[in-house]
């Protein structure tokens, strides 16, 4: 992959009713070149639209594509990866770290009537996990509006060391500094 493509990575922090997102756009050659934040509510369902805002404010047609850390990001709130890609008209590539059974008991045991059923359709209308092994360790990648070979190719590509995209841990970086200061700003 040529050094200048860049990609924006998205990752969040909370610790109460709000999280704090931070979009980090990052160039294949790790070059950090924009910051932005936005939040979503705990427990909500907005994560989707703050996302698209949070590129929106950006303003970068350069970016080529959009990494989230996960898909239920602040306790529960599901990012639709498919309206996301085309709202934003980019691959969305979800990257997450720990092998799990897939959250469909999580939400039965937390949710219930239409907070349960509207997490589910979203979730049911995402792709299935796949594995990659990284380097020395293993993630577990979605992918919306590309093919999953080129998926692969890219979180490989943005990966320089260990299992995480500079993009993702970047911005999960940014995201708890920008969350420390929100709450000590409350």
């Amino acid at each position: 992959m040529k050094s200048g493509v860049r990609a924006l990575g998205v990752a969040e922090s909370y610790r109460e009713r709000r999280s704090t997102l931070a979009g980090v756009v990052t160039r294949a050659s790790r070059v950090t070149d924009g910051f932005a934040y936005e939040t979503c509510t705990v427990g909500g369902l907005d994560a989707t639209d703050a996302i698209a805002d949070l590129f929106s404010r950006l303003g970068r047609e350069d970016v080529r594509y959009v990494f989230v850390a996960g898909i239920a990001l602040a306790w529960y709130n599901v990012v639709d990866l498919r309206r996301l890609a085309d709202e934003l008209d980019r691959p969305v590539i979800s990257v997450t770290f720990e092998e799990s059974p897939g959250l469909t008991e999580a939400l039965e045991a937390e949710f219930e009537g239409e907070e349960l059923r509207a997490r589910t359709e979203i979730l049911d209308r995402q792709p299935p996990r796949e594995r990659l092994a990284l380097n020395d360790q293993t993630v577990f990648v979605r992918s919306v509006g590309v093919d999953p070979s080129e998926a692969r190719d890219a979180v490989r590509a943005f990966t320089p060391e260990g299992g995480r995209p500079e993009p993702l841990r970047v911005a999960r970086l940014a995201a708890r500094a920008g969350d420390e200061l929100r709450r000590e700003g409350d």
